[in-house]
């Protein structure tokens, strides 16, 4: 057999592999949905009685979860509830809706998070008059920030502009907090919070630490390997989270994107060092980088991100855009790109010089070579005068980015909220319009993770 014949033997196998691969994620996600739809319709009733909506705000899940579970306790006690995002509210909806239950996260300090990005531009950003909805409101957030419950506060007050009644006062919850969830579930739920999908923390081991930007201007960068406990599968997809419990603080677990797939045999981690004013790490950060020895074990445990995952976009071209150790959500999904040998992929990514942070350097060019990666655009800002950020980079390439999104390429978005999230996304709205933008959010094809 000639070798151009071999090659081309090779190359229709992998062709028809990810084919095989597309066709069982389609089937995999419509079963998902015509799921999700079925337990939607079940939940809502038979009609004979108008329905409670319980509206979610979520970024990484956690109000989608209690609002599903809400709508579920509802069903149970004989009331008819219709489940659904923010971002699918319409205003004749919420007009006819007599009573509402709203749990919402709130993002950064004080930002809707982007389930509640539409709503917020369309319904939120008007006038309405509400003077027959009674409603109630459970607000997720955290002490930490500023401005604590921000968004939801914020939402409670344009509710209570447009004459809508509260219920009762608005619960705020500070990261989690056991009572103040029991207390919302006590309202509306009948009962004790439900277990979430979530899996229990566990003691995962450090095998390997790499210091990944020697002699760097920004914080030490790691790459980290780790492993789970006897009996603790591995389990997760490209673009869901790891999150860590500290020992002297419990009630605060951190999130961490994780870099690699479960098929790599080891959950990897991009984590910088982060170094107070006084000299001290930061608890989390300062743990796995310098404190944990290679050997020793933390609490972690897999998070789900669905908002994140490729989903319905894993037969799409993907626009991946990124700064520091926002890389790691992205290599997940070029991992996942490259094992099912779909190599639709851009990928601009920002850090600071070229000569010591190109993080994953050999791994991202030989992406580059073997086709795996069509574009790669790094964009370093301290190297020229003018400082030069991935954002402008998109507008230079604008052309391109348009082209992309006519095919239907899906935009994933991860790194630095401050800055580099804003930045893209305005240069979104200037390359492609808000009318296009609002189409990627609701179509599911503009994707963050951003902290």
């Amino acid at each position: 057999m000639t070798e151009p014949l071999v090659r081309a033997l090779a190359a229709g196998l992998m062709l028809l592999a990810y084919a095989a691969m597309c066709l069982a994620i389609w089937r995999r996600e419509r079963r998902r949905h015509a799921a999700d739809a079925r337990a939607a319709r079940a939940l809502a009733g038979d009609g004979q009685q108008p329905p409670v909506l319980v509206l979610f705000a979520s970024q990484t899940g956690q109000a989608e979860a209690i609002a599903w579970q809400t709508g579920r306790a509802l069903h149970a006690q004989g009331t008819p509830a219709r489940v659904m995002s923010l971002n699918e509210l319409d205003a004749p909806t919420l007009h006819a809706a007599q009573q509402a239950l709203f749990v919402a996260s709130t993002y950064g300090e004080g930002d809707a998070p982007d389930g509640a990005s539409l709503f917020t531009e369309t319904l939120m950003g008007t006038a309405q008059a509400l003077p027959a909805l009674r409603y109630a409101l459970l607000a997720l957030g955290d002490r930490q920030y500023a401005h604590f419950c921000g968004f939801a506060r914020a939402l409670d007050g344009w509710l209570q502009s447009c004459g809508a009644v509260p219920l009762a006062p608005r619960i705020e919850v500070d990261n989690g907090d056991p009572a103040a969830l029991a207390e919302w579930h006590a309202q509306w739920g009948g009962g004790a919070l439900e277990a979430t999908e979530d899996a229990a923390f566990a003691p995962w081991q450090l095998v390997s630490r790499t210091l990944l930007n020697a002699g760097s201007e920004g914080g030490p960068v790691f790459h980290l390997g780790l492993r789970p406990p006897a009996g603790v599968a591995m389990q997760w997809q490209s673009g869901d989270l790891a999150q860590i419990a500290l020992a002297d603080d419990p009630g605060r677990p951190r999130d961490y994107s994780i870099a690699s797939l479960a098929a790599d045999g080891e959950l990897q981690l991009l984590v910088r060092q982060e170094c107070h004013p006084d000299g001290t790490l930061g608890k989390a950060s300062g743990l796995l980088t310098s404190t944990l020895a290679l050997g020793d074990s933390v609490a972690l445990r897999v998070r789900a991100h669905r908002n994140f995952r490729l989903d319905d976009n894993a037969g799409r071209p993907l626009i991946l855009i990124g700064n520091g150790t926002g890389l790691a959500g992205l290599r997940s999904h070029l991992r996942a790109r490259a094992r099912a040998g779909q190599h639709d992929n851009w990928l601009l990514f920002g850090e600071r010089h070229a000569a010591h942070d190109q993080l994953y350097r050999d791994e991202l060019e030989a992406w580059q070579a073997e086709g795996v990666l069509q574009r790669l655009d790094r964009v370093f800002s301290r190297d020229q005068t003018e400082r030069l950020y991935v954002q402008h980079r998109l507008l230079q390439a604008s052309d391109a980015v348009q082209a992309w999104l006519a095919r239907g390429a899906a935009v994933y978005v991860c790194g630095s909220l401050q800055g580099m999230a804003g930045g893209v996304d305005a240069a979104l709205r200037q390359i492609a319009g808000d009318a296009t933008v609002r189409e990627l959010t609701a179509s599911g094809r503009y994707r963050r993770d951003v902290y």
